[in-house]
């Protein structure tokens, strides 16, 4: 039998993996990235008030108005999947509807047609959206799981991303 020291997280532990991601080498909408954990955190453990305000703070750095993302948002959507899936989340429902916000955006896309030269930049904010997108299309299988929620809010904007991850 193998011992784990008490220093460890278990695999199960939720968020046990944002210490892995370099948040202070990638930029949201305010510069750094590296409140982000602490962020995702509030909504995972704080009460219903602090876990609206950390997500509605970590939404205006992600996906700035419902539609614009920046680098650290496709490093984002896995640890919004896992809070969705948590019961004792309490804002889930719009966890869910930002990831949708995220599934749906093409502001770069759409800028970039108008602007080619948005491609040419060092940064490309295109790339950003894409990954962001494929972030959040890798983990539909969770969809059957959330959809089967009591919780009509939940279910809801749960079938609002079902619906958009189908296009």
């Amino acid at each position: 039998m193998r011992h784990t020291p008490p220093t460890e997280v278990a695999p199960t532990t939720p968020l046990a993996a944002l210490s892995r991601v370099p948040w202070a080498d990638m930029q949201d909408s305010t510069g750094s990235a590296a409140a982000v954990p602490l962020l995702l955190n509030s909504i995972a453990w704080g009460d219903a008030d602090t876990a609206r305000a950390a997500l509605e703070d970590l939404r205006k750095r992600i996906c700035q108005y419902g539609f614009v993302t920046e680098q650290a948002t496709a490093a984002v959507v896995p640890f919004l999947w896992e809070l969705a899936r948590l019961p004792h989340v309490t804002c889930r429902a719009r966890i869910i509807q930002l990831l949708r916000a995220i599934a749906d955006a093409r502001q770069w896309e759409s800028t970039a047609t108008a602007y080619p030269k948005l491609l040419n930049r060092r940064e490309n904010p295109v790339v950003w959206e894409r990954k962001a997108r494929q972030a959040v299309r890798a983990r539909r299988d969770d969809l059957d799981r959330l959809l089967a929620e009591e919780d009509t809010e939940i279910a809801r904007a749960t079938t609002e991303l079902a619906r958009a991850l189908a296009d």
